[in-house]
């Protein structure tokens, strides 16, 4: 069938800065859904029946209206986190014309002078200011959504906060349209008033010299996570997430997750890798929490409970690691049967029975174990010495694809 649906990106400049078919349209349009301020954009001559987004948010109304001439406006590029982006995945490409406008970002960049293939695009509208801690990198430059005018001011703290106080800070608000500004200062500096709510906010990041610095890579540093000793240790954690292989858009399961920290660095290792972090301690609980928070990857779903139980209805993972409880019944079993053909199991024990275990598992359903011994230089009176950490078993093995 023809597109029934419309989506117009529409800046500040509002009906006079579209297109010719944009205006068309709209002009043709039975209804014509958008947020308040979207909908004052259009003249009078606009005779379609303008509708709210419901509150809470869905789209529901208008896939609704299919078959009908309806329009959707949206700010800027409907497809830089915009409706566009949601109704592509419920609506056929054939049945949906998008007609973007330049988005906030592209006008952004344009103001500062910055390559926009060279900046990072990130959104904070109503998603928690927490994941832009992932970001924070000297000499980095992001373009922010904001949420609200209370947005850059949260920002700047959350700069100063890991350390990033020096950083260039760039509010601009309405852009393309007459009543838009600037407001430039450093997050240490920054104590302006709350900005329009309609704002984008452009960081230069620079750290402080005494600033950690976070590498994306496996194995950040054992003091980068809160944990009450229930930690995979830093050189370990770096062979296992080497085993578990993250891949865009897979999701882990972290039986066990302790402090969190397997699960928060394969979502660290790409935007899209998704964790379920199963852990029955309440303490660790708010460990978990508080990690991935600090760390940048608010997205990570704690699972309050014990395997195996825990794990029941659970989405099916493309990989599983078991850091405690392998000698739990039901447990290695239940994992084996939930993860996905293809996908990689990793197992570590440290006790004796954690390990027969592992080795009479294997005997069962393949694999490889390894043996991983670190030793540390420690002082020995005038001296240094090997103090020999307890070693770790490992147990890596991937699914076939017709178990």
């Amino acid at each position: 069938m023809a597109p029934w649906l419309t989506v117009v990106g529409i800046g500040e400049d509002g009906f006079k800065g579209l297109g010719k078919n944009a205006r068309r349209a709209l002009l043709g349009a039975s209804r014509i859904f958008g947020g308040q301020r979207q909908l004052d954009l259009l003249p009078a001559c606009i005779r379609g029946e303008r509708l709210l987004w419901p509150s809470p948010f869905s789209l529901e109304p208008v896939l609704a209206q299919r078959g009908e001439p309806v329009c959707v406006l949206a700010s800027g590029d409907p497809m830089l986190f915009g409706a566009g982006a949601s109704l592509a995945r419920q609506v056929p490409n054939d049945e949906m014309l998008i007609l973007p406008a330049p988005s906030s970002c592209s006008l952004a960049a344009a103001r500062m002078g910055w390559p926009l293939q060279e900046v990072i695009t990130l959104s904070v509208v109503a998603r928690p200011i927490a994941a832009l801690n992932a970001q924070w990198f000297s000499g980095v430059r992001l373009l922010v959504l904001s949420n609200d005018g209370h947005s850059p001011a949260a920002i700047a703290a959350l700069l100063r906060e890991r350390g990033f106080g020096p950083s260039r800070m760039t509010v601009l608000e309405h852009l393309g349209g007459e009543a838009e500004r600037r407001i430039d200062g450093t997050a240490n500096d920054w104590t302006y008033p709350p900005a329009a709510d309609l704002n984008l906010l452009a960081i230069e990041c620079l750290a402080e010299p005494t600033a950690q610095r976070l590498s994306r890579l496996a194995g950040l540093p054992d003091a980068a996570f809160k944990h009450d000793g229930q930690l995979t240790k830093r050189d370990v954690r770096a062979i296992t997430l080497a085993r578990l292989a993250p891949v865009p858009g897979e999701l882990l399961w972290d039986v066990g997750a302790g402090s969190g920290s397997i699960g928060i660095e394969w979502m660290r290792a790409h935007p899209s890798c998704r964790t379920l972090a199963i852990e029955a301690d309440a303490g660790r609980q708010q460990l978990i929490e508080h990690n991935r928070d600090a760390l940048g990857v608010p997205g990570l779903q704690l699972i309050r409970g014990s395997a195996p139980q825990a794990l029941a209805g659970l989405e099916r993972p493309d990989a599983i690691f078991i850091g405690g409880g392998v000698t739990r019944d039901g447990v290695l079993d239940t994992c084996w049967a939930q993860l996905k053909p293809g996908g990689r199991l990793i197992a570590n024990a440290v006790t004796l029975q954690s390990e027969m275990t592992l080795m009479a598992w294997r005997e069962q359903h393949g694999g490889e174990l390894t043996r991983i011994h670190i030793a540390q230089a420690q002082p020995l009176g005038e001296f240094d010495t090997w103090r020999q950490a307890l070693p770790i078993t490992l147990l890596d093995v991937v699914k076939p694809f017709d178990a």
